[in-house]
């Protein structure tokens, strides 16, 4: 992630900045971050865990989509599915959350302060479910960032090598790693076709 319609992402600079949107204990990193090699299996997991999340939200789930590196072909990433989620009101967690809990999934962390974010694990696959609101900016541009990605081999490339570099390095938390791609990130989404 980075910055959004109403600004940017909120920094997380110290352990209590991450903790302050946590639900459960953090617990530093203090390591390189892995990637893996694309892996073909991993839109089948997405395709799994959507069909899970749809039939168990119903009409709630406005739209689900696969976001993040797992859903680019070819792009090394964190093996951790990134999922999008869209709600009516991300704001508004029992209209969602009681029924994914119950299904096994776990509310772990909520950024009421940046697009009322909310963030869900997976049951058995590890996944990063991000849940936003209809309309709320960041959607697009997430769908923006991955669809340049998937039709464009030099931004890519681009990226790959910066997420390789950047990921030997130590990290105190793996969100600092994420904050670290910014600026290439940015560089990319200049080039993507622009919002609607």
């Amino acid at each position: 992630m980075t910055s959004a319609q109403s600004g940017a992402e909120p920094a997380y600079t110290s352990d209590a900045d991450v903790q302050k949107y946590r639900l459960g204990p953090v617990r530093p990193h203090n390591a390189p971050v892995h990637l893996a090699e694309y892996d073909p299996r991993w839109p089948e997991l997405f395709a799994r865990e959507a069909e899970r999340v749809r039939s168990v939200l119903g009409g709630t789930a406005l739209r689900v989509e696969h976001v993040g590196s797992t859903s680019v072909p070819g792009l090394c990433a964190k093996p951790i599915i990134d999922m999008l989620l869209v709600v009516p009101d991300s704001a508004d967690e029992s209209a969602y959350v009681p029924p994914l809990e119950a299904a096994g999934y776990r509310l772990w962390i909520r950024e009421a302060e940046w697009l009322e974010h909310r963030l869900l694990k997976g049951p058995d696959t590890d996944i990063n479910m991000h849940v936003f609101s209809e309309g709320v900016g960041e959607i697009d541009r997430m769908l923006r960032f991955r669809d340049r990605l998937r039709a464009d081999e030099a931004d890519r490339n681009t990226y790959a090598d910066a997420k390789r570099e950047l990921a030997r390095r130590t990290w105190r938390h793996v969100q600092h790693y994420a904050d670290a791609k910014t600026s290439v990130v940015q560089d990319i989404m200049e080039r993507a076709d622009p919002a609607p």
